[in-house]
């Protein structure tokens, strides 16, 4: 099965280096690109792709306001949209995950984490990249970010507060399987039972209500 990606940045040079990467991949084809907001979330519309990989900041509508248009809360069949920048510490990063991104890289991340973003997102899962998880998260405890978010639905395990707290320091499962010393079919069980405890749709909500329930240690 082929992975279709609307990807947008207003940058033509930037554009084409992550369509060379993405079309390289035997399962994969970028299948439309914008330079501005208002394209990309018309395109995606009409497209339908499997994966959006937008830039934050570009004209017309912003990449926050655009992922918000194609997967925020209420949004039926929202596509996987995975935002990459050049700013790790921006707190605009904060904005897009909440408006519904699964995934958060920085530009300079490189082609393999580029892939491995793609391949989660279409699968329904959630990539941060690991290396800034914790410098991202620790920019946002000196904000205010209003009301916490709801109790969970059930309390937790214990097992499901050690996953929780690696999922939000950006390990992969099966990192947490060989740190926590448990199956990958383990983990992405606990996984799914947080998202279903803590009314969140992956990982990268998962991090962001570790964040804002202080579970994280900063």
């Amino acid at each position: 099965m082929t992975i279709r990606v609307v990807l947008a940045d207003d940058q033509a040079l930037v554009r084409a280096g992550l369509r060379m990467i993405i079309d390289a991949q035997p399962d994969m084809e970028v299948v439309g690109e914008a330079a501005d907001g208002r394209r990309a979330v018309s395109l995606a519309r009409t497209l339908k792709p499997d994966v959006c990989l937008f830039d934050i900041r570009m004209p017309e509508l912003n990449g926050i306001d655009a992922t918000r248009k194609l997967a925020g809360a209420g949004v039926a069949d929202p596509p996987a949209v995975v935002v990459i920048t050049t700013f790790d510490l921006d707190e605009y990063v904060h904005d897009a995950l909440k408006a519904g991104a699964r995934g958060f890289l920085l530009k300079d991340a490189g082609p393999d984490l580029l892939i491995q973003a793609i391949h989660a997102a279409a699968k329904g899962d959630a990539l941060i990249a690991p290396s800034i998880t914790a410098r991202l998260l620790d920019k946002f405890a000196a904000l205010d970010s209003g009301a916490p978010p709801p109790p969970p639905l059930e309390p937790l395990t214990a097992r499901e507060e050690e996953v929780l707290l690696e999922v939000s320091r950006g390990r992969t499962n099966t990192e947490i399987a060989n740190d926590l010393f448990i199956s990958l079919s383990t983990v992405k069980s606990h996984i799914a039972s947080l998202m279903g405890k803590l009314g969140v749709r992956n990982r990268v909500e998962i991090a962001m209500w570790a964040y804002e329930t202080k579970r994280l240690d900063r």
